[in-house]
């Protein structure tokens, strides 16, 4: 079925096939990532845009001597398979399996850790620096995408690539979307640069027309020439480039296997500059459903190949009930704005943006700027709500505290995808965010147990004047908590959803649920168990905790989060200030990355589970 692709078993490989079967090859690339993908999930669009400029680029490069940074490193499948991985797709984003990001680990032509955005430009800046300072003669090369050039770590290290005075190839891979569509002045720039090959036909022709006039012809041309640098800028693809001191090349097909070629290898004839080449491609080619639908196949779960059909999921998640409440809440609201990074779809503010298109804000791939945007119109008498996954909110660190920490302004921050998300893996997790964010003076953090109790959450962060809140809640269906008596909603109040005697659980948000089933698998034997859901994060009931911990005998904390910083250890640390003595456990994250699997697989390997709940507080009782 794959003729060409299984010649490839390693590295270079790809040099052995015949130049008249490039075009084949890639059809099978293509077909094997649709088959695969299909199976597994994964990014799916991407991978297909990026076919044949990966294989320009590998037929270029020698493996692992020259390296090769991707940005992100979604769109690196077609890279893994030229690099003799294609059989282990079977196992992508799997437990213990092929990872869908670079990993040096797995292949050490992946040259560097990716995950996040516009990161490669600095580090392919940082592996130049380092050749150059070695005496080496390797190349280096960096894949970023129009939309992570949005990010400002990118033009940080495009200003800093001027003053490298050698040579690296940074490729411009402009599909005009990153997971959304793209937005913003780059986006139009880019667009500009795309249709700009009219305007140089068209000065190369009135040039060579009126050299060819007898003593007049030159005389103009030359005048012309002269005066052309007072003007070039508002026509000349690639100035914003050239001004910064990088030489632009482009804009070059990106299906195209000889012209990318052709461009690489002008591109590194340059010595003493680093080198922009603009390749445009397009997302989801080759593969219909994927090229009408980009960002829906953009990161996929299974998926019927024949058809294109997505498997449709009808689960109330908490994505979706944070979208609905955004719509109720901006009819009643005008002061409601919402604010995300590219991300309009996975948070769930894709009816917001149809039904307030005024009110809706998408900053593109631009965390840091995302928080510091909210707080200006916080400060000018909006309610923004900004809506960041919980491992993209790490990169606005500083502005959440600076700017909006400092200045105690009333931004609401919703942190989807919190806890363990799964598949993904390391540069994705959740897990750190309440260690971080509760290091945040005038934070409030809130970590709702369900469905029900994230809706309170919202209202409770929406009437609150004084200071940001943050309200984290994990990726998929919603919990929905069978309460028989509620507890009214109080700030920093936690709630008691069961009595007992013998175990006292202390549970952060989805874990509510993990230990009301612990509770259960004890008292099979005997054994009552309070449950707290805890609810507030910051600040949290230390009054009720104290109270309850003198009464029982074990007491069972459980978070989705790492330990360090979190929950489990401030309130350890508050009752041995308290000099409470009642044995405790802590159920969560360790102190290390946490590799991909299925959320349900790393809760049974990590033990974050009821049956180990249970197990650790049994062990307790009978010491």
């Amino acid at each position: 079925m794959y003729e060409l692709l299984d010649q490839i078993e390693k590295e270079n490989d790809i040099k052995k096939i015949p130049s008249e079967d490039h075009n084949e090859l890639a059809r099978e690339i293509r077909a094997k990532l649709v088959q695969s993908v299909s199976e597994t999930g994964g990014h799916l669009a991407s991978n297909l845009g990026t076919v044949e400029l990966t294989m320009a680029i590998h037929l270029l490069l020698d493996f692992p001597k020259d390296k090769l940074v991707w940005d992100v490193g979604h769109q690196a499948y077609v890279h893994k398979m030229l690099t003799g991985r294609k059989n282990q797709f079977d196992s992508l984003r799997k437990l213990d399996g092929m990872s869908g990001f670079p990993k040096i680990k797995e292949n050490p032509a992946d040259t560097f850790d990716t995950g996040h955005s516009s990161t490669s430009l600095s580090v392919a800046l940082g592996l130049a620096k380092a050749r150059d300072l070695k005496g080496e003669d390797n190349k280096v090369f960096a894949v970023i995408g129009d939309g992570a050039l949005t990010g400002g770590l990118a033009f940080e290290a495009l200003n800093n690539a001027a003053q490298l005075r050698s040579n690296m190839v940074i490729v411009l891979n402009d599909n005009k979307m990153s997971i959304a569509r793209n937005v913003g002045g780059l986006s139009n720039y880019l667009g500009k640069l795309r249709t700009s090959r009219k305007y140089r036909n068209l000065k190369d022709n009135v040039e060579q027309a009126l050299d060819k006039i007898p003593n007049v012809g030159q005389g103009v041309t030359s005048k012309i020439r002269k005066a052309k640098d007072s003007v070039k800028r508002l026509f000349v693809p690639g100035m914003l480039f050239e001004d910064m001191g990088l030489i632009y090349m482009g804009p070059v097909d990106g299906h195209n296997i000889d012209a990318m070629l052709t461009a690489f290898r002008t591109a590194l004839e340059v010595e003493d500059q680093p080198v922009i080449v603009h390749v445009v491609t397009k997302k989801g080619k080759g593969y219909r459903p994927a090229e009408l639908n980009p960002s829906g196949f953009h990161g996929v779960d299974k998926f019927t190949v024949s058809s294109g059909q997505l498997e449709e999921k009808d689960d109330l998640t908490y994505t979706k009930i944070f979208g609905q409440w955004m719509l109720a809440a901006a009819k009643s609201n005008r002061e409601l704005v919402s604010v995300c990074a590219a991300m309009p779809d996975g948070t769930g503010l894709t009816d917001f943006s149809k039904n307030f298109p005024t009110r809706f804000f998408d900053v593109g791939i631009a965390e840091e700027h995302a928080v510091t945007y909210a707080a200006g119109m916080s400060a000018g008498g909006l309610r923004p709500v900004v809506s960041l996954y919980s491992t993209f909110m790490q990169r606005a660190y500083d502005q959440v505290l600076h700017d909006v920490c400092l200045t105690r302004q009333p931004v609401i921050f919703t942190l989807d995808r919190s806890g363990i998300v799964g598949r993904d893996g390391e540069t994705h997790q959740g897990i750190y965010d309440i260690s971080y964010l509760s290091t945040m003076p005038n934070m409030r953090i809130l970590s709702p147990m369900d469905g029900e109790e994230l809706v309170e959450s919202l209202n409770y962060a929406l009437t609150h004047p004084d200071g940001p809140i943050a309200i984290r809640y994990p990726r998929g269906k919603a919990f929905i908590c069978p309460r028989k008596n509620k507890t009214k909603f109080q700030e920093g109040k936690a709630e008691v959803l069961t009595r007992g005697k013998d175990v006292l659980f202390l549970a952060v948000g989805n874990m509510a649920e993990m230990c009301l089933r612990a509770a259960q698998l004890l008292a099979k034997h005997g054994v009552s168990s309070t449950v707290v859901n805890m609810r507030f994060i910051k600040p949290w009931d230390k009054e009720l905790v104290e109270e309850e911990a003198k009464k029982h005998r074990v007491i069972i904390s459980m978070e989705d989060n790492v330990y360090s910083g979190g929950f489990s250890q401030q309130m350890e640390a508050f009752l041995k200030e308290k000099r409470i003595e009642t044995p405790v456990s802590v159920l969560c994250w360790p102190d290390r990355f946490i590799e991909q699997g299925s959320p349900r697989e790393l809760y049974i390997r990590y033990g974050l589970t009821p049956k180990a709940a249970a197990k650790k507080a049994y062990e307790e009782l009978i010491k």
